[in-house]
C-alpha cells in the first residue's frame, strides 16, 4: 500500500488535531513496519545524542545531518557512521535544502534556542514529522504559532520533554492524581548547577583565542574560532532570526544560553525540563499572576541571564481549600549550594531524591495534605504525615525517541507522551518569569488570551523582531 493510502485510511480511527488534508514527505513511505528515514539539524552537543538514540531503534536509519558548522561533519561521520559500518548520511548546511529532501519522513531539531519554533514550522510546513529539543519556543507567539503549524498539517510534533517518557515520572504523577499525596497545592522546581564566569571576549576571529581561555573557566572553553575555523560557518545562518552582530565566542557554541537574543538563561535550559514536571504535576496550564526576582552575581563577564533567579507563578484552584490557588516556585542558583532533597527527619540524604553530584542539584518537591514528595530525573519518594514517614515510592527511565517513532508509524498524535502544547505551557512559565525579571516587577495575566493586563510593555515581550529572511510566518 503505498504511503499517502495507508495514511488516510489509518487516520479516520485517530486522533486528529486539525481539520487540515495530510501532508507527507515522501509517497514510498510503505507503512507502519517500515524504516523511518530521519534527519538531525544541529550535531554539536545534543544532536549527537539524538543521533546515536534513533541509530538504536529498530527499522530507524538517520539518513542526513544538517549544521552550519562544517567543521564538525568529518568526525560526526566518522564516530557515528563510519565506525559502525553505517551508510553515511546526507550532509546539509542549510535546513531549508534539507526541507526539500522527499527522502526524509521526519527531523529532529536540536539547534541554539532562538531557531527551534522556526525550523519546526519550515519543517512542518514541508510535511516533516518533527521532535523539537527543549524550550521548544523561543518566545510566546513562536509556539503559538508552533502548534497552530502542528494542526494545520496534522504532522506529529513532538516536544523535548523527555521525563514525560519515563515510567517514574508517570507513576508519580499517578499517585498524585489519585489524590494520594492528598491537595497538591505546592511544586518546586530546583536547578542548582555549578556555572563558571563565561569570561569577556573582543569581537571578531582571533588566531590565538587560547590567551582568553583562562578568563573562562575549562566548561566554557570551546575554540580557537580562528579565521580558518570560521570560514566553514555560516555564520549568518546561525544567527538566522536574531540582530545581525560581528562573532564573538560567547554568542557561539554553547555560551549562546546566555545571552538574550538565542537563549532563555538557566531556567529556559536545564531548567525548562524541571519546570514541565512541576507543572505537570499540578496539574495547570496557564497562570493568573507571575513574579520573578534575581540577577547575575559574582562575575563581571558577558552573560546577560541571571545566573540566580527565583520565580513565583499563582494558578487558580476552584476545588481547593482555602484561598482555591495553587502555587509553582522555581530557583536557579549557579554556584554553591546545599542538597535540599534531604529527608529532614533522618538528617542522611535521600539515594533518589534528587538528580545529584557534587556541583549539581537537580530536580522537584510537591507538597501536598498528606505528605511530600521528592523526585529526580529517574525515581521519587514520598515522605507522609506529621512524621515525614517513608511512603510509595517508583523509579523507571523510558525511551523518548522510541516515543515519537511509534506515533509517526501509528500517525496517531495521542500516542505522544509529550505533546508539542504541553511543551508550550511549560515554555510560556518561563517566558512569563524571564519577562517579569527583566522588566522588574509583578505581572498579572489573562489565561484565556496569554496576555498581560494592563502592561503593554510586557504585552511587546511575547513577540520579538525577526531579520529577514528568517521570518515567523503570519500565517501558516
Amino acid at each position: 500500500m503505498e504511503r499517502r493510502e495507508f495514511i488516510q485510511k489509518s487516520a479516520k480511527g485517530t486522533l486528529a488535531l486539525g481539520t487540515a488534508p495530510l501532508i507527507f514527505s515522501n509517497s514510498n513511505w510503505k507503512g507502519a513496519n517500515d524504516r523511518v528515514n530521519m534527519a538531525v539539524i544541529g550535531i554539536r552537543g545534543m544532536g549527537q545524542s539524538h543521533i546515536q538514540e534513533y541509530q538504536k531503534l529498530n527499522n530507524v536509519e538517520v539518513t542526513a545531518l544538517c549544521d552550519v558548522d562544517e567543521n564538525l561533519f568529518a568526525e560526526r561521520i566518522k564516530k557515528h557512521f563510519s565506525d559502525k559500518g553505517l551508510r553515511e548520511p546526507k550532509l546539509y548546511r542549510d535546513m531549508r535544502k534539507l526541507f526539500e529532501d522527499k527522502s526524509v519522513d521526519a527531523v529532529s531539531v536540536v539547534t541554539p534556542n532562538h531557531w527551534h519554533a522556526l525550523a519546526g514550522i519550515w519543517a512542518i510546513q514541508a510535511g516533516k514529522h518533527v521532535s523539537i529539543e527543549k524550550p521548544s519556543c523561543h518566545t510566546i507567539e513562536e509556539g503559538q504559532k508552533l502548534i497552530e503549524a502542528a494542526r494545520k498539517y496534522n504532522v506529529v510534533v513532538q516536544d523535548g520533554a523527555e521525563q514525560r517518557s519515563n515510567p517514574g515520572a508517570q507513576s508519580a504523577m499517578q499517585f498524585m492524581r489519585d489524590d494520594k499525596l492528598g491537595e497538591v497545592y505546592l511544586a518546586k522546581g530546583i536547578c542548582y548547577k555549578w556555572r563558571n564566569s563565561i569570561g569577556k571576549y573582543p569581537d571578531g576571529y582571533m588566531q590565538e583565542d587560547e590567551k582568553y581561555a583562562s578568563t573562562a573557566g575549562s566548561k566554557s572553553w570551546i575554540g580557537p574560532f580562528t579565521k580558518s575555523y570560521m570560514d566553514k560557518v555560516d555564520y549568518d545562518l546561525w544567527l538566522g532570526p536574531a540582530p545581525k552582530q560581528p562573532f564573538n565566542r560567547n554568542r557561539f557554541h554553547y555560551n549562546w544560553h546566555w545571552n538574550w537574543d538565542y537563549g532563555n538563561g538557566d531556567m529556559g535550559n536545564q531548567g525548562v525540563h524541571e519546570m514541565d514536571v512541576a507543572r505537570w504535576g499540578l496539574g495547570v496550564k496557564i497562570p493568573t499572576k507571575v513574579s520573578s526576582i534575581g540577577g547575575k552575581m559574582m562575575f563581571d563577564d558577558d552573560q546577560q541571564t541571571p545566573n540566580v533567579q527565583m520565580a513565583m507563578f499563582e494558578f487558580p484552584n476552584p476545588e481547593g481549600g482555602g484561598d482555591k490557588k495553587k502555587i509553582l516556585q522555581f530557583e536557579v542558583r549557579h554556584w554553591m549550594t546545599n542538597p535540599e532533597g534531604n529527608h529532614l527527619g533522618s538528617g542522611a540524604p535521600l539515594t533518589n531524591s534528587y538528580m545529584t553530584n557534587s556541583s549539581n542539584v537537580v530536580g522537584n518537591i510537591f507538597y501536598g495534605s498528606k505528605g511530600y514528595m521528592l523526585k529526580d530525573v529517574d525515581g521519587w519518594q514520598t515522605f507522609m504525615g506529621k512524621e515525614r514517614s517513608p511512603g510509595d515510592s517508583g523509579k523507571g527511565l523510558g525511551n523518548h525517541y522510541q516515543n515519537f517513532i511509534d506515533a509517526i508509524r501509528a500517525n496517531d498524535h495521542s500516542i505522544l507522551t509529550a505533546p508539542i502544547e504541553e511543551g508550550f505551557y511549560s515554555c510560556a512559565l518561563i517566558h512569563l518569569a524571564n519577562i517579569s525579571y527583566r522588566l522588574g516587577r509583578t505581572l498579572d495575566i489573562d489565561p484565556e488570551t496569554l496576555t498581560v493586563l494592563n502592561d503593554a510593555e510586557a504585552n511587546r515581550m511575547l513577540s520579538k523582531e525577526y531579520r529577514n529572511p528568517y521570518v515567523l510566518p503570519k500565517k501558516v
